[in-house]
């Protein structure tokens, strides 16, 4: 097929061969097969900011860094430099957390390259060697579902034991690979440290997984895993191999209202001798 523009400088810099077909097009990008010598990888295309149906919300931006102060202050003031930083941030992120995830033993794509808006990758294949298929167009038996949702909670405790959170994990970005699953689109991918919302989005992807699977295997639609990852994160428990039950014990203890009383009303004496001191 013809090479899309975006695609030209890569094939004028010996980094792409051919284009050989489209393989879908997403909310935030278009992504091609592309040849690259003998080897078949994919290129990502990512839309422009206006064209895009996922909007960078402050709440995924939240916790980024960037190269320096100018940069920041641009970005803060939306100017079209600032706009053209917020990009570069927001594809960086991806090639950065593909990185990151894959030293950590996550599973996905292998990051080659990212460059003007273009981020070239391992192509995921089917045991066929064809481009594996997104999770949402597997039908799956009871069993494979309790698998291949074992296999995907692993991925998610390995993901933040890396400091690191999906923010939009769902059937539609993760593929069926002749291994198992791969986790795909992470250019919203949060640091779990430095989000406020981190929390909010791990119980939602765990959540989005739970459901998902649910309809294959009920039984997973009452589990708690994101509940259960998220406390053992906080209290810095949290391993790759921790043992998880998909169960959070409640606290059903009654709440002492006395004791609550007793420190309000010894809050307040403490200020109005506070203020006698300063009236004095």
């Amino acid at each position: 097929m013809k090479a899309p523009k975006r695609l030209e400088p890569l094939i004028a810099e010996g980094l792409v061969d051919e284009v050989v077909r489209q393989l879908m097009s997403g909310k935030e990008a278009t992504v091609y097969v592309v040849r690259c010598g003998e080897e078949l990888r994919c290129a990502k295309v990512y839309k422009e900011a206006h064209k895009r149906s996922f909007r960078q919300s402050s709440s995924y931006q939240e916790g980024r860094r960037v190269k320096n102060s100018r940069q920041a202050r641009a970005m803060e003031k939306g100017s079209r430099y600032g706009r053209k930083m917020q990009e570069e941030v927001w594809q960086n992120a991806e090639v950065d957390a593909l990185y990151r995830l894959s030293a950590a033993g996550v599973r996905v794509p292998r990051p080659y390259i990212c460059s003007e808006g273009v981020l070239l990758m391992e192509m995921v294949c089917d045991a066929a060697g064809n481009p594996a298929p997104r999770l949402n167009d597997v039908e799956l038996t009871e069993e494979q579902a309790l698998e291949f949702h074992a296999g995907l909670i692993r991925q998610v405790v390995l993901m933040l034991c890396a400091g690191m959170i999906h923010g939009d994990l769902s059937e539609y970005n993760i593929l069926v690979g002749e291994q198992g699953p791969v986790i795909i689109d992470l250019p919203q991918a949060v640091d779990a440290a430095g989000n406020n919302s981190a929390e909010q989005m791990l119980l939602r992807d765990v959540a989005n997984l739970a459901t998902y699977f649910g309809r294959f295997a009920p039984k997973l639609l009452g589990s708690a895993f994101g509940k259960e990852i998220w406390a053992l994160y906080q209290g810095g428990l949290l391993q790759p191999d921790a043992v998880l039950s998909g169960c959070v014990a409640e606290d059903l203890r009654s709440a002492d209202v006395g004791a609550v009383m007793n420190e309000i009303r010894e809050v307040i004496k403490e200020e109005e001798i506070r203020r006698l001191y300063q009236d004095g």
